[in-house]
């Protein structure tokens, strides 16, 4: 269904895209509420005078994606429109947190004959020290800047080793057309980001390169179960059977850095002698008086986003290494990497929009991806389901009431905590027919004596299960009554790694 919900005498609508016969969510729909009252802030703000350069600031539309529920602050799955400001809060601290997706020529039968070889060698690549990804200051500090393309233009520097035999440069440099801002987005400093980058001319390891993160973040291996659009479908590569990998994470520390960064930054610079937002949500005009907090807000920003472009473009190489080492050398070519938490800037008869995604895909039509390798089908969505269901591949169809957005996942039906203590029953069924890579193996001799350790594991497993998330067919099918995306094909897992 679609509703209108109007807050106040001058506040925007909000549309609400949900499943048939569902009901929006008490928290969540109590958190839009609070998060509306910015245009109280707004209103504060203009009545200082000069703060806002343009005069016509305002949040103009919003709108809530299929797999709405709770977050912090902000609910995940809003997509805000404004004019004359921007909102960090509005992407989460997790700036970047994305999705890519590969297709290769691998065969399900070929992972399931060396799965016994293939999972710990997985696990020891992501978890037990096998990353390999050694980069000096140089490097770093040009992926921070200057993201996929400052990795391509410095990747000579440790060229051969661990994990840099599989970067292919001619191949990276054709995949920047398959990634959203290529990848690529012009930072001017590093802020509070000295310690990560390092020695200038020193190869070294880091943490968080080649990281998963925690929550509903994965890297899985998946099999094409069905196919809804063939036309399209056969110009992406995608055929029934076929073997694809898909990624899902972002920026991590970086990113919860960055957004420390830009709350001190809004805090800073709000008004002195008016109340402070009850909602603690706080804005950021853009330039007029304030480019140096304008520019600092761009760096980190952007610096973050960088890092989540390059954090799946490893983890991509990571489980191509795992199975070259265990099945065979195999034909791997990215379909398509996007945020689901970022702002984006929107040019509409003259005037300039920033939209806001915190939880929401990108899912603009043809007419906007004009001049990408998408322009005749639409931009691609990837919405996951949840750990062990289906995941569904579409095609944007640019539906402006949804703001050019569609679905990032199922949305959380339990909270984490209602999850832990959900059937037994249902939790062992699950365990019985899934496979999942975490960091740690419950099957190690060592630690069948640690209820402590593997209850913190199961537990960790359990507020993932499918049946703390809504009904992905349900949700998926909302993007197509509503033209926001159309079908492409449905995926199944063969297999999950999680942190």
């Amino acid at each position: 269904m679609e509703l209108k919900i109007e807050f106040g005498s001058q506040s925007c609508g909000v549309s609400l895209f949900l499943p048939e016969g569902t009901k929006p969510d008490k928290k969540a729909m109590d958190e839009l509420r609070s998060m509306m009252q910015m245009e109280c802030t707004v209103e504060r703000m203009k009545a200082v005078g000069s703060f806002f350069e343009n005069p016509d600031s305002a949040v103009r539309k919003a709108a809530v994606t299929p797999d709405f529920h709770k977050g912090a602050g902000i609910p995940i799955g809003t997509v805000l429109m404004t004019e004359g400001f921007v909102i960090p809060q509005a992407m989460g601290n997790d700036i970047n947190c994305g999705m890519r997706l590969y297709t290769t020529d691998l065969k399900e039968e070929e992972l399931e004959r060396r799965l016994s070889s293939l999972l710990p060698e997985v696990r020891r690549i992501f978890f037990e020290g096998g990353r390999g990804i050694a980069m000096n200051g140089i490097q770093r500090e040009a992926m921070l800047k200057d993201g996929l393309t400052g990795l391509l233009e410095t990747s000579g520097k440790a060229a051969g080793k661990g994990i840099w035999r599989f970067y292919n440069r001619e191949e990276q440099e054709k995949e920047l057309e398959y990634t959203a801002f290529h990848g690529s987005l012009k930072a001017g400093d590093t802020e509070g980001l000295g310690d990560f980058t390092g020695d200038p001319h020193f190869l070294s390891y880091d943490d968080q390169i080649g990281s998963i993160g925690g929550g509903n973040h994965f890297v899985e291996m998946q099999r094409v179960a069905e196919i809804y659009d063939g036309q399209t479908a056969n110009a992406w590569g995608i055929r029934k059977g076929a073997v694809l990998i898909m990624i899902h994470t972002g920026s991590l520390t970086i990113g919860h850095q960055s957004g420390r960064i830009n709350q001190m930054i809004t805090k800073g610079l709000y008004p002195r002698g008016i109340p402070h937002p009850d909602n603690g949500i706080y804005l950021l005009p853009e330039r007029g008086g304030m480019d140096r907090e304008w520019r600092r807000f761009c760096d980190t920003t952007r610096n973050a986003a960088n890092f989540g472009f390059a954090n799946r473009l490893f983890l991509g190489l990571m489980l191509q290494n795992a199975v070259e080492n265990t099945v065979r050398a195999f034909g791997m070519k990215l379909l398509y990497d996007s945020p689901h938490n970022f702002i984006w800037e929107r040019e509409a008869e003259g005037r300039k929009y920033y939209i806001h995604r915190k939880g929401a895909c990108s899912a603009r039509g043809m007419e906007e991806m004009e001049g990408t390798p998408f322009a005749y089908y639409g931009e691609p969505v990837m919405i996951p389901g949840s750990m062990g269901s289906s995941s569904y591949l579409l095609r944007g169809i640019g539906n402006p009431d949804a703001l050019w957005s569609a679905s990032h996942g199922a949305g959380r039906r339990l909270s984490r905590g209602e999850a832990i203590h959900g059937s037994d029953e249902k939790f062992q069924e699950f365990m019985k027919k899934f496979h999942v890579i975490t960091p740690i193996d419950p099957n190690r001799s060592d630690l069948k004596g640690r209820s402590d350790i593997l209850k913190k594991w199961e537990e960790s497993i359990r507020s993932e299960a499918p049946y703390a998330y809504k009904d992905i067919d349900k949700v998926v099918k909302v993007h197509e009554n509503h033209e926001m995306a159309g079908l492409v094909a449905r995926m199944e897992p063969l297999f999950t790694v999680k942190a």
